[in-house]
């Protein structure tokens, strides 16, 4: 199957092959259940307001939990929330909690923590940003009700609260989201099935999880992040290992049950054995991405930009990253193939390896010899290969390239520096966002032109805002992708990044795993592990 078919049904291929190695980790001396996993990077970031990366997105939906969240079908199901109402105007929306929600520390959820919450949230969050241009008040209605009141109607308040992806609305204790959003958090007691042991947290080592037991999941049918969320391991660790050759060889050891990450080359090491399954949990993927700084010379001119574009080769970079075309797609749709919003619209000549053109148009730009600072990342198997070919076709057309290596912690530190690259700041990263959050123009948090309150890269454009605007004010379906398409057209004039095309990330897991969730993001709720540690 391919992976467009694995978009439209499924995909899970039964894995084979191996090799043996010699790795052990200590097990606890309880006889609970505890489940090792390899991430695709360690955790640094705790706090999901302040950074968009993929692994502090794991980390928070083993601790906290949603109001909404979303089904297979990206329709919006109550989570934390019980019932709620909207006026007549779709001005006024009242929810209520359900009974019996409590923090990890066995206080209960009330409307203030809420509140506070989604006010910290909206301070960061690309849609929270267009929500707020609608937004009259947040307020406390009484322990468990509160309300948000508009000023004109935002038909994506309930997909916005239960969004998958960068950034989440995840619910704090008041005091904790008090914590203003440009400073992290310091305190994770959360609101979900997991409970983080800070005690044993080593960045760069090992990650620990246990059960909440004040959590109350919901009865109805876990669908992606909605429904029943309910913790059936003891205890998941997350392990960080050296490279991924050990972290496989680890797995068909049994020395560890779960990688998130497979990259392509390894992936045939596991066929034949007859323990391991390979599989694709993410029905709609990853999409590649490479984000230039637009602060700095020399991508503070859309028209340098628009170069980089034009000479970058979507194949190239599926071809090394992923390898098996069945399953990646190039796709030049900026909300995502496979689709309602799916359109070409605006990407004509761009991102198909016209190198010549490239150089032309880096010539007229008054391109002058500038570095281009690209960070590169050694250990970030999801995303290793994208360096090497953004250097060597920028050097092609004509760029002055300093590729920098260094490990993904240290790409998530520098990233967010606003300094210019001579002083410690950066022109050129790469990373994947999953295919879900950019599949429209509002959750599109690459797209944003708020400038210095948009997503690292910082773009600026007042016209892109005003659309987005429009899109997020607009019912009819048809208006609303028409619109769709004008903000693409938009997006690549801009040219404040580069998609590199769309695959779906491969997972491997021991056969003693069950349950594995299926859906936009990675998470250990309802998995069960037949055999104790």
């Amino acid at each position: 199957m391919t992976f467009s078919g694995f978009v439209r049904g499924g995909l899970r291929l039964a894995a084979a092959g191996g090799v043996a190695a010699g790795l052990m980790f200590s097990a606890p001396a309880s006889a609970e259940t505890t489940l090792k996993a390899v991430m695709h990077a360690p955790l640094r970031v705790l706090d999901p307001i302040l950074t968009t990366a993929a692994i502090t997105v794991a980390h928070s939906y083993m601790i906290y939990d949603q109001l909404f969240g979303l089904d297979a079908e990206l329709k919006p199901r109550p989570q934390m929330v019980d019932t709620w109402t909207v006026s007549d105007d779709e001005l006024t929306y009242r929810f209520v909690l359900r009974d019996g929600l409590a923090f990890s520390d066995g206080r209960p959820v009330t409307a203030e923590d809420v509140v506070a919450s989604i006010n910290r949230w909206r301070q960061r969050d690309s849609m929270a940003q267009v929500l707020n241009k609608s937004l009259k008040s947040v307020d406390v209605i009484d322990d468990k009700t509160f309300a948000v009141v508009l000023t004109e109607p935002f038909g994506w308040l309930l997909y916005a609260f239960g969004k998958v992806g960068s950034n989440l609305l995840v619910i704090m204790p008041k005091e904790v989201a008090a914590t203003p959003a440009t400073e992290a958090v310091k305190d994770f007691t959360g609101s979900g099935p997991f409970v983080f042991k800070a005690d044993e947290f080593k960045p760069g080592v090992k990650t620990v999880y246990t059960k909440n037991p004040h959590y109350k999941p919901r009865t109805d049918e876990g669908v992606w992040n909605t429904g029943r969320k309910e913790a059936m391991l003891d205890r998941v660790e997350w392990l960080v290992l050296p490279d991924m050759m050990t972290a496989v060889n680890a797995l068909i050891n049994g020395e560890i049950d779960y990688l998130e990450s497979l990259p392509a080359d390894l992936a045939p090491l596991l066929e034949g054995e007859k323990n391991v399954t390979v599989a694709i949990n993410n029905p709609m993927g990853w999409q590649g991405h490479l984000r230039m700084n637009t602060l700095h010379p020399p991508f503070d001119n859309p028209k340098i930009r628009r170069a980089v574009l034009m000479g970058l080769n979507q194949e190239d970079f599926m071809r090394a990253q992923v390898g098996d075309p069945k399953l990646y797609r190039v796709c030049y749709a900026l909300f995502t193939c496979g689709t309602w919003l799916k359109t070409e619209a605006g990407s004509e000549g761009l991102l198909r390896g016209d190198v010549e053109g490239a150089k032309k148009l880096l010539k007229e730009a008054g391109y002058d010899g500038t570095k281009v600072v690209l960070l590169h990342p050694t250990d970030f198997a999801e995303a290793t290969a994208y360096g090497p070919i953004t250097a060597q076709t920028l050097r092609a057309i004509g760029f002055n390239v300093d590729m920098q290596v260094m490990d993904w912690s240290a790409v998530q530190t520098r990233r967010a520096k606003m300094d210019p690259p001579d002083q410690g700041g950066w022109n050129i990263f790469h990373s994947n966002w999953s295919a879900f959050t950019v599949s429209n123009p509002i959750s599109n948090q690459p797209l944003n032109g708020a400038g210095k309150k948009a997503w690292l890269g910082w773009p600026e454009d007042a016209k892109i805002e005003e659309m987005r605007a429009a899109f997020a004010k607009e019912s009819d379906p048809e208006k609303q992708k028409a619109l769709a398409v004008e903000i693409q057209k938009r997006g690549y004039e801009i040219a404040s990044y580069a998609e590199l095309g769309e695959y779906g990330p491969r997972i491997a897991y021991r056969s003693a795993v069950k349950n594995v969730p299926v859906g936009s993001g990675t998470w250990f709720w309802n998995m069960t592990l037949d055999k104790k540690r």
